[in-house]
């Protein structure tokens, strides 16, 4: 456990390495309502070689969830940058899946130099072409309506008491796991847990009112490191042959690619395949200096 904090709030941080690791360092990024805890199977695998970092994102795991914070792409990204200039100071390859697989992205772009590859797990996020207004008098109507219900105060409170029902929560998942062997009660008390804590509902709302964020076909312009794009091609969440080929029509031409059979969250769906991906394609990254 590494304590840091971030705008003067706590984040919880995570830290594994062999004595002397290879190549450049590894920071993991959860996804939305996750934490350091969904790397459960990976950290202890890709520490064998690499010095490895986790932290939750600020209003997420164990990280502080202060109210009245911007939360959104632009705060996720600065945290993540910020962490990386400040606990680990070398080049390190983000990896990040869904809301964090965004993040990772946002902050690989903002590093330049200092990220030395960046690794999306079925990654959240807009392109440019999905941010046009709504046409149409029956679209504007659904948007409009739709978004004034999920605004109200009552209803927010009942759908997040809802969705952090322990069956609720086994329930989700098991629709986003292809292989439901990893859905165990570990997995259904990591995500439990810190919707528990005092200021998680008022994280919850923002995510309503929550900006876009930067499309992600210009951060692909800006990103100056090796991208590779793991999928969980059975993802029933975003459509994941569809998103794919949109990741295809933008991503830079050098992107590396690996489809797997698994769902949402492939990192500990399928691990062992993930592991040795993210691993084998380390492995052709510029060298850095090895720590001692």
């Amino acid at each position: 456990m590494e304590p840091w904090s971030y705008r003067g709030h706590a984040v919880h941080a995570l830290r594994a390495a062999p004595a002397s690791p290879e190549g450049p360092a590894i920071l993991l990024v959860h996804g939305f309502g996750a934490s350091t805890d969904h790397w459960r199977h990976n950290i202890p695998v890709l520490a064998q070689r690499h010095e490895v970092h986790a932290l939750d994102l600020l209003g997420f795991g164990r990280s502080a969830k202060p109210a009245g914070l911007p939360y959104g792409g632009a705060l996720w990204r600065d945290q993540l940058a910020a962490y990386v200039e400040e606990r680990i100071g070398r080049p390190t390859v983000l990896v990040g899946n869904s809301l964090g697989g965004y993040a990772a992205l946002a902050a690989g772009a903002a590093l330049g130099e200092r990220a030395a590859g960046v690794a999306l797990l079925n990654a959240a996020g807009p392109f440019r072409e999905d941010q046009k207004p709504a046409s149409g008098w029956g679209a504007i109507a659904r948007r409009t309506v739709g978004g004034a219900l999920l605004k109200s105060p009552v209803l927010q409170r009942l759908l997040f008491e809802n969705l952090r029902r322990p069956a609720t929560i086994r329930r989700t998942l098991n629709q986003v796991y292809v292989d439901r062997t990893n859905v165990d009660e570990e997995l259904v008390q990591a995500i439990l847990a810190p919707s528990r804590d005092p200021g998680a509902f008022g994280v919850f709302r923002t995510v309503f009112d929550i900006p876009s964020g930067e499309p992600l076909d210009d951060l692909f312009v800006q990103l100056r490191c090796p991208l590779l794009l793991l999928w969980g091609i059975r993802d029933p969440w975003i459509n994941a042959p569809g998103r794919r080929a949109a990741f295809q029509r933008h991503a830079p031409a050098s992107t590396s690619e690996v489809v797997l059979e698994a769902g949402h969250c492939p990192h500990d769906e399928v691990p062992a395949r993930v592991n040795a991906e993210l691993l084998r394609w380390m492995e052709g990254l510029p060298a850095a200096p090895r720590q001692g």
